[in-house]
Parts: structure tokens; C-alpha cells; sequence
């Protein structure tokens, strides 16, 4: 029967029962960020200058100055468009109203700088005006196209290139620039004896049709370079030419008022010491632009959220980052938050840093579901709950995060979670379960037995053997390139998306092509034999014994170089090995010993993003210098606490659970209801899918029905249970169950949809889950207690809670109005349950 008849009376409790877990107190309304101006002048004690001196070469050359002032109570702002230029000498240079210094003649002068009374005084030197200076084309022309876009990937950057044109994306390559720019298409792109009618200018201009549309301006800075480079004969530059060596950023980075404004200069530093102003040229974006935009002459601007945004700065092959702390308001407000343990004393430093206040903490009844459902992917019991709530042990919490942490569910929960990332996947081939249980297995047990991490990752690395003796083969089962294991190594283990630098250089990192491939080398020597299974009829290859072992001999080659790859782990030089050496044991040798960058703060932000919906960066497996941590000094302090308690995952969410932070409640105050990055509130999110089935089977003490699973006495049929991707389950694939096709948390969708649903409100599979014989609702209906009592059973199985007195009034009512079919009645109720928020959601 479908409960579309009991519409009316559900959405009437679904109307009274907890709605938005998000709504703010509306008493003290939040303050109204205004558009910042700048102080007058009677309010700055000093005002300062960057930088504070001059040197400029050449009229292709032009500086931008960084104007400071800070005012009496030390808040410092940006007065870079605020402040009067004047030049000593017009005819050397002009500065324009924005504070860039161009120049125009040889000679000497000085820039006076004013707001108000305050003035500074910069001396600047010009050369080379009166001489046409040599145009190096990786250093000035690629710049330019990358600036622009013509490279980019939606462009002459992909890589079937756009229209018989093909750029190597964001200029990587220059070489190849140049030969497809100068040698293809019978030269008529660039054209020295007729510059002005090259198609490189005149369809940048406008003055062509152009698919990619209008570029620059006839005239522009850039549109004056690239015609010189063509008029002086298309020079591509000489191997002595200096080369680029790295970026700086001035300021690094800056406390900025909401709705203000500031302005950053880069820096390009080459190979023979000489420093060059790339302000213009350079690439910039940010990664929230809810906090702060940026135009491109590196001018950020704050909006109305108070929070952090790491502004990119591209060049080349360089990237760095510019930050931008924005404050709710100047002034840090007081609030009482004493720490429970290190991850509070980070925490709170962070909120006054931004103005914040923290949340109350969460009830025992809100903090019990929540952890369970975090440590154990299953519901607390009624019992449970109350004995809880009634304890009067102050360390009741602390003993709890024990007590989930040492049962079966927990090894069980974290064991799937590893299983997604490590691909344990059946691919719909039955001869692979053998190996999909012993690998689970496994890691279940490692889990349970609180294994270090770093063996734990050392043990699949080095895996070798087959998936009988040395479950983790199944890894290299389930893998079978060095670049699918460099991927996953980089990603599960590293925190890094590798993957970009395979063909190009990384362009939001540092990596090379040739990092990529001198980390996947350390995989060139795996050697794979297959055995018959003893006893078994009919075997094809895929069914028989995969043995993984290390060769004598093998290679990875660099596809940039065509070479062999070297044995280069990342940021350190290449190493040598001699033809006994497994290359693996030394990679997790490299990965896993103490002063390795990345790997104990990677699995630290895996876990916070597991407690917390989002990494301390995010998204929780791409840590790269563009995409910084919000609280870099909590991501050390935790890998820190990992490394001083031997790699022990479950210190690690003792360390994290038992924190007043991760113990904050859901509900807003007006400091915090707009954070999303700092956990200054309980940030509520939907239950996976695994663990939202097994709810709905508890709450409807209904079973989930998979076959083929192992016998456990705790529960042998549970959705966290499962092994492998390959059982059959709409409810889990609707709601976002992955597949286990890449090593990537993202794989999993935790967004609603109509399907999602629709499936709670009318499918059979809930349905034959409400009306089962003996099921909850027939157990309800056939009790002796009284309703209120069976009502109150009925919300701590679904909230661990209580019923509100309107609740529990509007369904006695509709008990009562169907005092007929009590167990239709006790249906209806249950499905309006399921079909809340708060149910859905772990809050």
C-alpha cells in the first residue's frame, strides 16, 4: 500500500518535527558589512612604501608599487589606489593613477608618494630606453597567450588543439610554442615583413574573426610586444638567456577588512639574480570567491564573508599564493571556550583571529548519535541512549568514544571506508571475490587491531605474494599501470592529485613531468604470475592465483624525456638501486619516515574531513601550495600527535572526538551561522548510503537482506559490512554508493536528488520495510504500553531523543484517529520520521 493515502496527516508532523538545522537566532542580527574606505590621513601613524626603489629596463618594462599605511590602533590597509603620484621628471617616467611606474626615457628621478600629510619619497632609474632590447619568447611572448587564455584547456591548450592550432597547455612547453606558432601553417600566423597582418595580432585584436573572440587592444602592452617580437625577426632567445628560478608575492599575505580592497605585487626572480615585475602578465585566481575576487593586475578584493581565500599566482611553470584573512569585524569578540585538548587551543586561536564565536556544545543526546554514527556507521539503541543521558560520570563522553572505538562496528565502518579508496572491487567478475573478502578482511582487522598507519601503508606497498598469503596483492590486482599506481599512492597515501603532471607540468603545483615519473619508477619492477587454484574445475586466467613479486630488471619510461625514469622521490634527488632492490620497500621507506611532508598531514586531514564534512583542506586529498590548509597550525599539530603516538589511527580520533570543537552544536549564533571553514560550529551533513540503510533497517527493525556475506555474531547483514562494490542495492546506489573506480572520496555523492527522494516517500523496498510482519511498527502496534512510552522508543531509535511535546501531541492524535489499524498508524508515523532531516542527517 502505497502511503501517498496518508499524505495529510505525515507532512503535518513532518511539519512540526525539527526543520532547518541551520536557522539562526534572529534576535541579534549579524553585522552589516558597509564598503570600506580608507581612514583619513589624521588617522595612520606611519605610512610605507614596496618596494623602495626603483630600477627599470627597457620601455617593454613597467613596476607596480605597494603603497602601506598603518593606522594608530596597528591595522594595516592598503592605500595603493588611495595615495597621489607625482613624478619628478615627466619625460623618464609616469606613474599611473594605480601606482605602476612605467618608463619612457633614460635617467634618474623619484616618485613622491601622498595621502594627506604623510609622504614618501621612491627614487627610480631607467636604462635601455633608447635600444630595442632582445625579446626572450619563453619569457615574454608565452606569458602573454597564457595570460590571455589562448592556451588554455577550453582552447589552443587542449589537446587536439582548436582549429588546426595547438598550444601546449598554460605554455609548458615552449619549444614546441614557438614551432607551432613560427613553422605550421606556412607561416601565416606570425609574418616579420608585415607584422601588422600576422593572425596571431589581428585575430587577437578583433580585426579578424576570431572563435575565441577579442583578446587585447590594438595598442595594449601586450598587442606592442608580440608585434615587436614579430617586426625584430621572431627571436626565440638564447640558451644563456636567464631563466625563471621561482615567484615571489609582496605582501605575502594580509588581515583585510570585509569589502576592502589590496593590492599584491609578484615578482619573477631568474637564474642570473636579476628580478623583473610580472604583475601584469601573471595568472591569477581565487578559491573562495564568496571571501575575496581578483582581477588581473593582482587587485584582491573582500566581499562580505568573513573567512580565508588563497589568491593563485601563476607564471610559467610557478605557482604561489597570496592569503587573504578577512575578520568578522576588527575587533575580536570574547567568548569562554576552555580547551579540552590541543585541537581547541588551534581552534580558538583561529576564531579570534576571524572574529568568530563558537557554538554551545551539543547535547548528550545530539553527541551520542553523532558519534556513533561517525565512529560506527550505526544508530545508538533506546537503551543506550538513556543510559547515556542519565549517567552522571563527567567522563561519560571520553568512555564512550572508548567504548565505540573497541567494538566490532567500528572496524567494521572504517574498514569500508578504506575499501573505497582502495578500490576492493569485484567489477562484476565472481571469480574476484576470494580476493575482495581477504583484502577487507585485512584491512578490517587492521583497523580493529589498531595497526600504525605507517605499516599499514608500508604492508600494501611492498605487497608480495597472492591474495591468500598477502591479502594487500589484491591492490595490484586491482591496479595494472605504474601511473594508475602512482595516482592512487600520491592521492590515498600523499594528498596529492598527481595525475596533471603525467603530460604536463602541474598547473596548480610545483610537479614536473619529471617528478611523475621518477615517483612512478619506484613501480617499474613488479612482475605478476598467475597459478591454478588447487581443486578447482574450469579455471581462466582471471579465476587462477595472482602472484605479485619484484623483478631482476625493469623500467619506467619518462614519456616527456623518452629515457628511462630515475628513482626520484618528490622534492628530493634521485636515488640508485641495484637490480636485488624492490624499489617499492624504498618509496614506503621515503613516504613513511618522520620528516616526510606529506603523508602523516594527509591521512590527519582524511580523518578531520571524516568528523568534520570538509579537510582542514579541501577538497581532503589535493594538498597543494594553491590550495592551503584554513588552520595550518592544527594540520601540523595533528600529524605531529600522529607521529609522537606511532602512527596510531584511533589516538588520532580520540585526539579528534574527545575535542570541544568536534563537540559543538549544529545551531548558529550570529558570529558563526556564515562559516564553512574553520568548525566553529557543528557542521551537519547526510549519512553515506551504507550507513543510511542500515538507520532505516534499524529504526524499521527490518533486515537488509544481502547474501553471500560472512557469519559475524554483532550482525551479518549490514550494508558497512559489505566487502565489495558488487552486491545489488538501489537504495544504495541512489544514494551515492561509489563504485570504486578511482581513489578519490569524491567518487562517493553525498548531494540529494529527486531520486533519493522519492525512494524514502513511495518506494516498495521502504514500504515492505514499514509494513513487515514483526518489523517495528507491527511490534509497536502489538505492545501493551502505552502509546506515549512507544512513541518515545520510536524517536531514540530514530534521533536519540525524545519526541517535543507538539510532536508527541500531533501523533498521539493521529494514533488515536486511526485507534482501528494501529500498526498502519505506528507505519505512517515511521515513514514521516524517515523522511525528515534530521534523521537523514548527522547533526
Amino acid at each position: 500500500m502505497s502511503h501517498f493515502k496518508w499524505f495529510a496527516p505525515a507532512v503535518f508532523f513532518l511539519a512540526i518535527a525539527p526543520g532547518s538545522l541551520w536557522a539562526a537566532d534572529a534576535s541579534k542580527p549579524a553585522d552589516q558589512p558597509v564598503e570600506f574606505k580608507a581612514p583619513p590621513p589624521g588617522e595612520f601613524a606611519s605610512l610605507s612604501v614596496f618596494p623602495t626603489k626603483v630600477n627599470l629596463r627597457g620601455l617593454d618594462d613597467a613596476l607596480q608599487l605597494v603603497v602601506t599605511g598603518v593606522t594608530k590602533s596597528g591595522m594595516k590597509v592598503d592605500l595603493t589606489n588611495d595615495a597621489q603620484y607625482e613624478v619628478g621628471n615627466g619625460k623618464l617616467v609616469r606613474a599611473t593613477p594605480s601606482g605602476k611606474v612605467v618608463p619612457l626615457a633614460n635617467g634618474s628621478t623619484q616618485v613622491e608618494i601622498q595621502y594627506g600629510t604623510h609622504k614618501l619619497t621612491v627614487p627610480v632609474a631607467t636604462a635601455y630606453c633608447d635600444v630595442e632590447l632582445p625579446i626572450n619568447f619563453a619569457n615574454q611572448i608565452v606569458p602573454i597567450l597564457t595570460k590571455l587564455s589562448c592556451n588554455s584547456g577550453g582552447c589552443h591548450g587542449k589537446a587536439s588543439g582548436q582549429n588546426g592550432f595547438k598550444l601546449s597547455l598554460l605554455g609548458f612547453d615552449a619549444e614546441a610554442d614557438y614551432q607551432s606558432l613560427v613553422e605550421e601553417a606556412r607561416g601565416r600566423r606570425v609574418s616579420p615583413s608585415s607584422p601588422d597582418y600576422s593572425l596571431l595580432l589581428t585575430k587577437a585584436a578583433g580585426a579578424v574573426a576570431h572563435g575565441g573572440g577579442k583578446k587585447m587592444d590594438v595598442g595594449s602592452d601586450e598587442y606592442r610586444l608580440i608585434r615587436r617580437w614579430i617586426a625584430s625577426g621572431l627571436p626565440l632567445g638564447k640558451p644563456e638567456d636567464p631563466k625563471v628560478t621561482s615567484i615571489s608575492i609582496f605582501p605575502e599575505n594580509q588581515i583585510m577588512p570585509r569589502n576592502a580592497r589590496q593590492q599584491f605585487l609578484v615578482i619573477a626572480n631568474y637564474s642570473d639574480g636579476t628580478k623583473e615585475d610580472i604583475t601584469r602578465r601573471a595568472q591569477y585566481e581565487s578559491n573562495d570567491q564568496d571571501i575575496a575576487t581578483v582581477d588581473g593586475l593582482a587587485l584582491v578584493r573582500t566581499n562580505a564573508m568573513a573567512g580565508e581565500a588563497a589568491i593563485m599566482v601563476r607564471y610559467q611553470e610557478f605557482v604561489n599564493t597570496f592569503r587573504a584573512t578577512v575578520p568578522l569585524s576588527e575587533k575580536p569578540r570574547d567568548f569562554n571556550f576552555p580547551a579540552a585538548n590541543l585541537v581547541d587551543q588551534f581552534t580558538a586561536a583561529k576564531w579570534k583571529q576571524l572574529g568568530l564565536v563558537p557554538a554551545e556544545l551539543c547535547t548528550d543526546e545530539q553527541f551520542i548519535r553523532r558519534l556513533a554514527v561517525d565512529l560506527t556507521g550505526t544508530l545508538p539503541t533506546p537503551t543506550e541512549v538513556k543510559e547515556f543521558v542519565e549517567s552522571n560520570n563527567p567522563n561519560k563522553r571520553t568512555a564512550l568514544v572508548d567504548k565505540l572505538l573497541n567494538s566490532p562496528e567500528y572496524a567494521y565502518f572504517f574498514a569500508a571506508k578504506w575499501a573505497d579508496i582502495l578500490r576492493v572491487k569485484r567489477g562484476g567478475q565472481a571469480d574476484k571475490m576470494r580476493g575482495t573478502f581477504a583484502f577487507h578482511g585485512w584491512i578490517r582487522d587492521a583497523v580493529k587491531s589498531d595497526m600504525p598507519y605507517d605499516q599499514f601503508a608500508r604492508e600494501i606497498l611492498t605487497a608480495t605474494g597472492d591474495e591468500t598469503e598477502t591479502p594487500p596483492t589484491v591492490w595490484y590486482k586491482s591496479l595494472q599501470s605504474p601511473e594508475q599506481y602512482v595516482d592512487d599512492t600520491a592521492q590515498v597515501f600523499l594528498g596529492l592529485r598527481l595525475a596533471c603532471a603525467q603530460c604536463h607540468h602541474h598547473p596548480y603545483e610545483k610537479w614536473s613531468q619529471d617528478d611523475y615519473w621518477g615517483l612512478a619508477s619506484f613501480f617499474g619492477k613488479i612482475g605478476r604470475k598467475r597459478f591454478p587454484v588447487p581443486g578447482q574445475q574450469n579455471q581462466n586466467q582471471e579465476s587462477q592465483r595472482l602472484v605479485v613479486y619484484s623483478t631482476k630488471s625493469g623500467g619506467v619510461t619518462n614519456k616527456r624525456s623518452g629515457k628511462l625514469a630515475e628513482y626520484k622521490p618528490l622534492d628530493e634527488a634521485a636515488v640508485t638501486l641495484s637490480e636485488d632492490d624492490d624499489p617499492r620497500t624504498l618509496l614506503a621507506e621515503w613516504m613513511t619516515k618522520e620528516k616526510n611532508p606529506f603523508f602523516s598531514k594527509a591521512i590527519a586531514n582524511r580523518y578531520w574531513a571524516h568528523f568534520f564534512s570538509r579537510g582542514i583542506v579541501d577538497p581532503l586529498d589535493d594538498m597543494r601550495i594553491t590550495n592551503p590548509p584554513t588552520n595550518p597550525e592544527l594540520l601540523q599539530a595533528l600529524a605531529d600527535h600522529l607521529l609522537k603516538n606511532k602512527f596510531s589511527l584511533k589516538q588520532l580520533i580520540r585526539l579528534i572526538v574527545n575535542s570541544r570543537t568536534y563537540q559543538l552544536s549544529p545551531t548558529p549564533n550570529d558570529w558563526n551561522k556564515h562559516d564553512k571553514q574553520n568548525f566553529a560550529r557543528y557542521y551537519p551533513r547526510r549519512m553515506s548510503a551504507e550507513v543510511l540503510f542500515d538507520a532505516v533497517c534499524q529504526v524499521t527493525d527490518s533486515p537488509a537482506g544481502f547474501s553471500g556475506l560472512p557469519q559475524d555474531k554483532f550482525a551479518p547483514r549490514r550494508a558497512i559490512m559489505l566487502p565489495d562494490e558488487g552486491y545489488s542495492s538501489y537504495f544504495l546506489d541512489v544514494f551515492g554508493r561509489p563504485q570504486r573506480i578511482s581513489a578519490c572520496e569524491c567518487e562517493r555523492v553525498n548531494e540529494a536528488n529527486l531520486a533519493q527522494a522519492l525512494h524514502l516517500l513511495n518506494s516498495d523496498e521502504i514500504q515492505n520495510k514499514l509494513s513487515r510482519a514483526n518489523g517495528r511498527a507491527d511490534m509497536l502496534a502489538k505492545d501493551t504500553k502505552g502509546d506515549a512510552e512507544k512513541l518515545d522508543e520510536l524517536f531514540l531509535w530514530a534521533f536519540a531523543r525524545k519526541p517535543t511535546p507538539q510532536q508527541k501531541e500531533a501523533a498521539l492524535a493521529h494514533l488515536a484517529k486511526h485507534s482501528q489499524n494501529k500498526k498502519l498508524a505506528y507505519e505512517n508515523i515511521l515513514w514521516a520520521l524517515l523522511n525528515t532531516k534530521e534523521f537523514m542527517f548527522n547533526q
